[in-house]
């Protein structure tokens, strides 16, 4: 239980990766806030899981592209609960296509999800985690947006941004006492992926040295991590989850 007493806020918390990281905080004893945008009956059924097994949690829904919605969240949180120690930037979607017929609409609303997103939930824990001279924000990034990926331009952008980003951050805010890191994880077992058939999956799994497809736990292993005492020397750094897909 090494987050016992703490808080946590989990964006895209209501099925795949996010809910793996959800479930893990909770089980080193955090309290999670396990946030949504729509699917508010799968994000319940996460809470349900987390409380079940003796922990605790709660459900929000908002859209972490609109910044008033990020802020009247987190002020709620720091209202009830008297401080936020835990930002896990999860959420992300993606408009697959090539550049040449990619639409600017796709093109925003990928960046205004997965990077403004980003931008708008630090930027509402950044004031209550200074005050408390501590705080972990932890953010997904993807191992494309280290090695691109065709059809993915919009997308390995928005999580190539995502680096940048929380290298500034950790710079703005170490004096304080917060960290700021980034997961990036390779080809991960999620809905998405349980989609493709046996050849598709076959040929990506013979890309990872590893030999298997990851679960959403080896990922949200490395966030508890990050968010437990054992990472207080580390911000600023990539944890690259991938079997080895990219060295």
């Amino acid at each position: 239980m090494t987050l016992a007493g703490q808080v946590a806020l989990v964006t895209g918390a209501s099925r795949g990766i996010g809910a793996a990281i959800a479930r893990d905080l909770a089980a080193a004893g955090a309290h999670v806030v396990v946030a949504c945008r729509t699917q508010r009956e799968h994000a319940d059924a996460v809470v349900a899981d987390i409380v079940s097994l003796g922990g605790s949690a709660e459900a929000v829904t908002f859209d972490v592209a609109i910044g008033d919605e990020v802020e009247a969240v987190v002020r709620d949180m720091v209202a009830r609960r008297g401080k936020i120690d835990i930002l896990v930037n999860n959420a992300g979607m993606s408009a697959d296509g090539l550049i040449l017929r990619i639409t600017d609409e796709q093109w925003q609303r990928v960046l205004d999800v997965n990077l403004k997103g980003v931008f708008h939930c630090t930027k509402s824990v950044t004031r209550p985690m200074m005050r408390a001279r501590a705080g972990r924000i932890i953010n997904l990034s993807s191992v494309v947006g280290v090695t691109g990926n065709a059809g993915q331009a919009a997308y390995a952008a928005a999580k190539a941004g995502i680096i940048g980003f929380t290298k500034s951050t950790a710079r703005e805010l170490a004096s304080r006492g917060v960290t700021a890191n980034v997961v990036a994880p390779g080809f991960i077992e999620t809905d998405m992926t349980q989609g493709l058939d046996a050849s598709a999956r076959a040929s990506y799994q013979a890309l990872i040295p590893l030999g298997r497809i990851g679960r959403g736990e080896d990922v949200a292993a490395a966030v508890t991590f990050l968010a437990g005492p054992g990472a207080s020397y580390i911000t600023g750094q990539v944890i690259h989850i991938n079997g080895g897909l990219y060295v």
